[in-house]
């Protein structure tokens, strides 16, 4: 047959777009959760079980918490510095949570449940030590801009480890928001593993709730340092995420007249992160809608209506979609963008199978949404982050064959203690391992990181804007990969 010009170009373009994408042959599901756990080992501050996988990391920050006299050790340093912050701490425990409430089944499946239920632990460990009375909530424990300074493995850290809290005269809803959240859905979590554990966290949870809603203010107004960290925008947010987590943990009323009586749902909104958790509070809301528990009209509705605006948004179904890079990556903003992607898909993927168990599918204004579309498209954000993007790269570290080697993460990039236990100075961390153009010397399985906004990603380890892995991009992914695996 002959074919004329316009064939020809129609046939080169397609596969000129074809080859723009590097496609992985097929995910592992499974071995991306393994590698997704696994990082939080590598994350963990104290002293470290004998179970520890991780085997380059030792114990470090033994004594925080001391100068203030109250037991602080443990829980995770929150990304590639050596600080312990609450705030994130408290929203990676929560994702965790939900996403081994969801997908148990599946992390059972692949082996991974008990491993899953470790991780939480070690962090709800030290939420409720970091809780010592009703009104008390340490909420920071290191100095950003003396950590900051210096580049040391944990087990090395010279610098202050001052600890920060939140009181009656010192208000942070959005972080004892935040806590109650974390500790009513571990609670979840822990019901039928360990029922003492369980109605141990949501003690704390209540508590903690009283205490954000009595005693109302942001958490960086009382503590200063965290304003340079993670800076909170607002706490109703969290204010009514805890509310939520509290009934789906109690089915008290008192937490659903919380929720109808705010006269706050957030509206719609853009993302769902550690700062903004509307979408997640909106979601908890339209599974009760869904499954008839409160009505579909009212308030409930607004919830529900404004949860399927913004699974629409990301599906490409909304007046107002998501952006999305050349390669088809969610473009949310142009740091640590995959965090965004993380939590978008995890709502997709609860999302659903929420629809899935009442045989429904999402109206949105572009057109019907069924849960397998949505699962589709979870697979494609997914598969991008794994491997199946323009550069050809796995944005998990140590997941397929090529992937970033330099990243951004003071304990991966220096020796490990176990090789040379000679202490790395403040300063000669930066001289002997930061400027180093090698690849780092410990393998941080399961950090993720983020490409560019136009599919690009440098392999430099002084980039934290793209290569800085933190627990929060790695919680709701956890969910994620259950659901496709």
């Amino acid at each position: 047959m002959v074919m004329g010009a316009r064939s020809y170009a129609f046939i080169f373009i397609a596969l000129g777009c074809f080859s723009l994408i590097h496609h992985v042959a097929s995910a592992d599901y499974g071995t991306a959760i393994t590698k997704c756990l696994l990082f939080y080992e590598a994350q963990r501050a104290g002293k470290l079980p004998p179970n520890q996988r991780v085997q380059w990391r030792g114990d470090s920050s033994l004594n925080d918490g001391h100068g203030a006299g109250v037991d602080l050790v443990g829980g995770y340093y929150d990304a590639g510095d050596n600080l312990k912050l609450g705030f994130p701490m408290a929203f990676t425990i929560t994702m965790l949570s939900w996403s081994t409430i969801e997908f148990g089944d599946k992390l059972a499946h692949n082996n991974e449940l008990t491993n899953a239920l470790a991780a939480i632990k070690w962090g709800t460990d030290y939420l409720m030590k970091a809780h010592p009375e009703p009104n008390v909530l340490y909420g920071e424990v290191g100095d950003p801009d003396s950590d900051h300074q210096c580049w040391q493995r944990p087990e090395d850290m010279t610098t202050p480890r001052d600890a920060y809290r939140i009181d009656d005269q010192h208000p942070g809803s959005d972080l004892a928001g935040e806590t109650a959240a974390a500790l009513a859905a571990a609670s979840l979590a822990f019901q039928n593993v360990d029922s003492t554990y369980s109605k141990k966290m949501l003690i704390h949870a209540v508590q903690l709730f009283d205490f954000a809603s009595n005693h109302q203010g942001l958490y960086s107004d009382s503590i200063t340092p965290g304003n340079k960290v993670y800076s909170s925008s607002g706490y109703k947010d969290e204010l009514l995420w805890a509310a939520a987590w509290l009934h789906r943990a109690t089915k008290l009323q008192k937490y659903l007249d919380y929720l109808g009586g705010s006269g706050d749902t957030g509206g719609a909104r853009r993302m769902f992160s550690w700062d903004d958790k509307y979408v997640g509070a909106q979601i908890l809301v339209a599974k009760l809608v869904l499954e008839g528990t409160v009505e579909s009209s009212g308030i409930w509705g607004q919830y529900n209506a404004q949860a399927e605006e913004f699974i629409c948004a990301c599906a490409q179904k909304s007046n107002n979609n998501v952006a999305k890079t050349p390669g088809g990556l969610f473009k949310f903003l142009p740091d640590n963008n995959v965090q965004y992607v993380s939590t978008a898909t995890f709502a997709m993927s609860v999302y659903s199978k929420y629809l899935t168990a009442k045989g429904a599918s999402l109206q949105c204004s572009g057109g019907v949404v069924n849960p397998s579309d949505l699962k589709s498209l979870v697979r494609f954000q997914v598969d991008y982050i794994l491997g199946s993007n323009p550069k050809g790269m796995s944005y998990m570290v140590g997941y397929g064959s090529n992937y970033p080697q330099q990243i951004h993460h003071r304990g991966a990039s220096i020796v490990s203690i176990k090789k040379d236990p000679a202490p790395v100075s403040c300063q000669g961390g930066f001289a002997t391992w930061f400027n180093k153009n090698a690849p780092n010397p410990n393998l941080l399985e399961g950090a993720v990181v983020s490409s560019d906004e136009n599919d690009n990603y440098v392999d430099s380890r002084s980039d934290y804007r793209l290569a800085e892995p933190t627990t929060y991009i790695n919680a709701p992914l956890l969910g994620v990969l259950a659901y496709l695996a």
